[in-house]
């Protein structure tokens, strides 16, 4: 087994000395912290609230504050920025007046793991559910992977770990072009769909950015790339031209290496040169069965056998806020989603489908940003209808201003008889009315909406409709 090495611009781990994290409580900043403890640097880092990871990082042996001060930043000689911290952030400053090197999460997630071989996954869709399903396929096939992931993942207790093998699975976030400070030596990409505009402008520069990605992997390095979806099937036909990368593409797609046959959980395998072989899934819909092949794919290129492959995905049962299921009451199931991009919001509710049978599947979204709202309005709402009920509520503004007559309404108009706009203080009265015994109620988007599925599911419990 080859090792990829740190490109140029990657720093090496151990030259970045004592590393102060301004904004540690973040699933992603928290997961690099986690990983550099393990590896034995000096870890310090604050945040504006006392969140449970960070007791856990102090366990580990982090030095922890709780609220921002220059004083906190202590003798570190390298600190590490959340992507949301501000400008006037006190820390911020003061690293900035002592001439601290001052990294993206993803330049110190580099770092981390320069010595390792890394197996990168990137896609405008699926990436933390992919991410962690070749995590937890590794583990289970014996191979003890580190990780740094998006999200929590029960079947791994972490989002973040250090292994005892040299293999390092990261996601890789494409949202603002954090992806091409890392060097994988296999990348897999799942979609490449035009998103985050308000960063990358076209369509044109988000493909642009996915052909650099693929342009970082070396002379022995592979591409895993999904034949199911256009974007990624030209990033893979771009790729192969280059003639100076192996390209291996999944899906159900006839010019696939690995064929996928989803026939929904318990009837999901995977043809491959080497015969075929069923993949053992708990998590519903066609976007799992491609995500479980890609990971699949990617356990056959780090040599894994195949036979023990196949069956170590039977304990994965999705990771937080990928169709994480929420409660019950009344006979209806609820379900949460980070779904915020109309492709991601359509297979939700596909999955939603699969689950609720010849009952109803009804959806409490949440827009998330004004930008993306403006550019997938009718989208969204395409996606919206192929729901019973679909209720819309306004635009979690997230980083953005607001932008002059972007509002839910834009939705709204395109949608079918069963969809509406709802308020905020009317939305869990309206979705437990229209729920029945066996339908799926399902709560999508990338904003707070989270917090309503627990009020859904004891206002269904309470037997009456929520207010």
């Amino acid at each position: 087994m080859t090792t990829t090495t740190a490109g140029p611009g990657t720093r090496s781990l151990e030259s970045l000395g004592r590393v102060h994290f301004i904004g540690i409580g973040g699933v992603g900043m928290s997961a690099v912290a986690r990983i550099m403890v393990a590896r034995g640097v000096p870890v310090t880092g604050s945040d504006a609230k006392d969140l449970p990871v960070m007791a856990d990082l102090a366990a580990a042996g982090a030095g922890i504050s709780v609220g921002y001060s220059a004083g906190n930043l202590g003798t570190a000689q390298t600190v590490v920025a959340g992507s949301a911290i501000r400008a006037d952030n006190p820390e911020l400053a003061a690293a900035r007046a002592a001439g601290l090197p001052i990294l993206h999460r993803s330049e110190a997630l580099a770092a981390t793991m320069a010595q390792d071989r890394v197996v990168t996954v990137a896609g405008t869709h699926g990436k933390s559910t992919t991410t962690s399903m070749i995590a937890v396929l590794l583990r289970g096939a014996g191979l003890d992977p580190s990780f740094a992931i998006g999200a929590n993942v029960p079947a791994l207790g972490v989002n973040a770990a250090s292994g005892t093998s040299k293999v390092f699975v990261a996601e890789a976030d494409e949202s603002d072009g954090s992806f091409l400070n890392y060097r994988p030596h296999i990348a897999v990409v799942t979609n490449v769909e035009p998103d985050h505009l308000d960063y990358y402008g076209t369509a044109d520069a988000v493909y642009a950015s996915f052909d650099r990605f693929t342009e970082l992997l070396p002379a022995d390095g592979v591409l895993v790339a999904c034949a199911d979806d256009a974007g990624a099937l030209a990033l893979a036909g771009r790729t192969a031209a280059r003639g100076n990368t192996r390209v291996v593409l999944y899906g159900t797609a006839g010019d696939a290496q690995l064929r996928l046959h989803d026939g929904g959980p318990g009837d999901v395998w995977v043809d491959t040169p080497a015969g075929r072989y069923a993949l053992q899934l708990q998590v519903p819909g066609r976007h799992n069965a491609l995500n479980a092949a890609a990971a699949f794919a990617v356990a056959l290129e780090l040599g894994v056998a195949p036979e023990a492959a196949s069956g170590a995905l039977s304990h994965f049962s999705g990771a937080s806020r990928r169709f994480e299921f929420k409660g019950e009451g009344r006979g209806v199931r609820v379900y949460d989603d980070y779904a915020h991009h109309p492709t991601e919001v359509r297979a939700a509710l596909a999955a939603a489908r699969s689950v609720a049978g010849n009952q109803k599947v009804h959806v409490l979204f949440q827009p998330h940003l004004f930008s993306r709202t403006r550019e997938f309005a009718g989208e969204f709402a395409e996606a919206l209808n192929t729901a019973d009920t679909a209720l819309v509520l306004d635009i979690y503004p997230a980083r953005e201003d607001p932008i002059p007559g972007v509002s839910s309404k834009l939705i709204g108009d395109h949608l079918s008889s069963g969809g509406r706009l709802v308020s905020a203080a009317d939305a869990v009265r309206a979705i437990v009315a229209e729920a029945a015994p066996g339908d799926i109620v399902l709560t999508a988007g990338a904003g707070d909406v989270t917090a309503y599925g627990p009020l859904i599911v004891e206002a269904l419990a309470a037997g009456a409709p929520g207010g």
